[in-house]
């Protein structure tokens, strides 16, 4: 069976599949083209919650992709989107960069004025944290805040590597309060799973998943019946996927994006 038989969508990963940080990653502009034009549906699914959908956009274009602003689906976006489907009057604490907060607004969420007002407190990346913003989302989880991630990735691959992900904001609050994370939103959830089907308009069994995490991509594209697609450009080694465990185990290996052009 070739790749691409049987499938009609691409789901794909941003950070180590598309780009190292602020970097294009060679050639992934025009496998995308390609998988495009061969009358392929495709959605950008991403555990970054820092960014909105706007900065993602405007940052895929930059580099030359053809990309609908609905078609990129941050966690950031489904956090924002649960909240307000599940829990409309909530007020909600942000930890995280800008972009979440932006996101919250687009999708009516309340932010709350003072932590201490706060129903969630709601984690992300936050690349530019200073003391006091640590402080207000301890200060807002001890007065009795929920905490909301919206993704618990311990490690993201930026220009010079691996740099420290969620999983290290959600470590320090968890810490100090004693209290535990609620819900984590981002992949392998359903939640990015049903807000992905639902864009593409296609079955899980329908389309692949092209990223370069185990625990995130490969593990929630096995789960979902969807066929999946690990890359060597972001945090896994050949030696990891081989060693993978079934659950997370790859169905394909390649070394970058741009490799799977060949494939069509």
């Amino acid at each position: 069976m070739s790749l691409f038989e049987g499938i009609e969508g691409a789901l794909i990963d941003l950070d180590g599949t598309v780009f190292q940080g602020k970097e294009l990653i060679e050639g992934t502009a025009e496998a995308i083209s390609a998988i495009q034009k061969s009358g392929r549906k495709v959605v950008y699914l991403s555990n970054r919650g820092n960014h909105s959908r706007n900065a993602g956009l405007t940052k895929l274009r930059e580099h030359g992709i053809d990309v609908e602003k609905e078609d990129i689906i941050f966690s950031s976006t489904v956090t924002a989107q649960f909240i307000k489907k599940h829990y409309p009057l909530a007020k909600v604490w942000i930890l995280g960069n800008k972009g979440l907060a932006d996101e919250m607004v687009e999708h009516h969420v309340t932010l709350s004025t003072r932590p201490e007002d706060a129903d969630f407190v709601v984690i992300t990346l936050h690349d530019e944290i200073n003391y006091a913003e640590l402080n207000d989302a301890f200060r807002a989880t001890s007065a009795g805040a929920r905490i909301i991630a919206t993704n618990s990735d311990k490690t993201y691959p930026d220009e010079n590597g691996p740099a420290i992900d969620v999983a290290g904001f959600i470590g320090a609050i968890e810490s100090a309060t004693g209290q535990k994370t609620e819900l984590v939103i981002g992949k392998p959830s359903c939640f990015m799973v049903e807000a992905a089907l639902e864009q593409i308009g296609l079955r899980a069994s329908q389309c692949m998943v092209i990223g370069d995490s185990l625990g995130t991509d490969i593990s929630m594209g096995r789960m979902q019946g969807m066929r999946t697609v690990l890359v060597l450009t972001g945090n896994t080694t050949q030696t990891m996927a081989e060693q993978a465990a079934p659950r997370s185990k790859p169905d394909y290996v390649f070394q970058s994006l741009a490799d799977v052009r060949g494939e069509l």
